[in-house]
């Protein structure tokens, strides 16, 4: 069928108009980090060869097909978590989320001090957004005609209709305010101070997304690898041990209000909770600007690196040492050391060390370090202080030790109770001690290792027991 003269013009209109928001992407300067991302990458890319041209070869077409194919499903892959909104579509929710968390030169600085904005930064930032909204106002609709009008055989479908319900977390409710906003304005460049105002309160980048971190050592030097679901473990599951998780609470408290702290020395018996104690942390104060970053034990070298990498944030760091100790000859003890105390740059202000361990004395050493028998070093007793001396340099140090029989008891009653499990108490003591003497540890791990395969065990039955009915 012959198309209309106003069939004409409004196509030639609707190119023009995915061409200028192309254009418009190629132009961004502070947000030219959201030209990477991979729903972004792939609406740009369909876009620039709609605006093309109307009419395709059928290679050309096949091209366009797979752009299209490949933004859907990476935009029906994000809606399938709930994230959005709830404003407009879920590509709008997208370029928000990218917008809200994009690390660039004026999130960090108004994240640090939005009063502080340059003129030219300003300026920039206005024109970015006066960019990103015309992204923003892409109607799918007007992409799906063109494309159904280039293939009028094929199965097009706009992707405004993905949307779930969205899940609004916490960090997301107090994005909400600016997002409407932004959904609503005529002009996106007169909201710069509004959205200054917002990084200053949630901040921007993955530690803004994210709590808790491993430090990933690669070829490039290392970068902090998210974690999205950290241990749930919370401070009143760790049954007894009150003092020293009082003494964990306090200093991590002072820390997040700004006070002097001191980093934390947990040692003693395996299995007894050390590490757990300070995962728990997180869950224990989770509307705080708290992050968590789990460092390797061989990657020590890497700490100062790590601290430049947040020193300029808001937030505040734990970095998070497990299993700490050092064989002979190992010489990674001498960074931590540094960082500790004795390093001629500060340790920033928002940074902390807590670290673990099942040894009270960090570095091994041998009865041959103590002798007077002759040896090759001059010094000797330089190098005896010099190993003793790794955990002095925590101010606080906690000490975790094997509960007796009745403390394991306390446990194991505790973590049933939470469970909710339907057994006495006296059959849940005679088998908590057949477990203990089948894996020769009395320990809350063991404990919580025990009630996991009771639960197990239970839940069998009473479904064995259903299905008999």
């Amino acid at each position: 069928m012959k198309k209309t003269s106003a069939e004409d013009q409004q196509e030639t209109k609707d190119i023009v108009s995915l061409t200028k928001a192309w254009r418009a992407a190629q132009q961004l300067v502070i947000y030219r980090r959201v030209l990477c991302d991979p729903i972004v990458s792939s609406l740009l890319e369909l876009l620039d060869r709609l605006s093309r041209n109307a009419k395709f070869t059928r290679k050309a077409l096949l091209r366009v097909n797979e752009s299209y194919a490949t933004l859907f499903s990476r935009l029906a892959e994000k809606t399938a978590g709930g994230h959005g909104y709830g404003l407009g579509t879920p590509w709008q929710d997208h370029l928000l989320d990218l917008i809200f968390n994009d690390e660039n030169p004026f999130s960090s600085q108004a994240h640090r001090s939005p009063g502080n904005l340059g003129k030219s930064l300003a300026r920039q930032v206005g024109l970015d957004l006066s960019r990103l909204q015309r992204l923003y106002h892409l109607d799918s609709e007007t992409i799906v005609s063109l494309l159904r009008k280039s293939d009028p055989a094929g199965e097009w479908l706009g992707w405004d209709e993905l949307r779930i319900a969205p899940a609004i977390n916490e960090r997301r409710s107090e994005r909400l305010q600016t997002a409407q906003l932004l959904h609503e304005a005529a002009e996106w460049s007169l909201l710069v101070p509004v959205l200054a105002e917002c990084y200053q309160k949630t901040g921007a980048g993955l530690f803004s997304q994210y709590r808790a971190f491993q430090w990933a050592r690669s070829a490039g030097g290392g970068a902090v690898r998210p974690i999205a679901e950290p241990d749930p473990i919370r401070l009143e599951e760790l049954v007894g041990f009150e003092s020293q998780k009082e003494a964990l609470v306090r200093n991590t408290s002072h820390f997040l209000a700004g006070y002097p702290a001191n980093n934390v020395f947990l040692y003693g018996d395996r299995g007894t909770g050390k590490s757990s104690a300070i995962k728990a942390l997180l869950n224990h104060f989770p509307g705080e600007s708290l992050r968590m970053v789990e460092v390797s034990r061989d990657d020590l070298g890497d700490l100062p690196h790590v601290m430049t990498l947040v020193r300029q944030r808001r937030e505040r760091f734990i970095l998070f040492v497990d299993d700490l100790s050092f064989e002979e000859g190992e010489t990674q003890y001498k960074t931590l050391k540094a960082v500790l105390e004795g390093s001629l740059e500060a340790r920033p202000k928002n940074v902390l060390i807590y670290a673990s361990s099942n040894r009270r004395h960090l570095i091994q050493e041998y009865f041959s370090d103590r002798s007077d028998l002759r040896t090759d070093e001059v010094r000797q007793q330089d190098t005896l202080q010099e190993k003793v001396s790794l955990a002095d340099r925590f101010g606080i140090q906690l000490v975790f030790v094997t509960p007796n029989q009745k403390e394991y008891f306390a446990i194991v009653s505790s973590l049933a109770k939470r469970r909710e499990l339907p057994i006495e108490q006296e059959d849940l003591e005679k088998r908590a001690l057949q477990w203990v003497q089948l894996h020769n540890a009395r320990s809350g791990r063991t404990a919580r290792q025990f009630i996991d395969d009771l639960t197990a065990e239970l839940s069998a039955q009473a479904s064995q027991n259903a299905a008999t009915c």
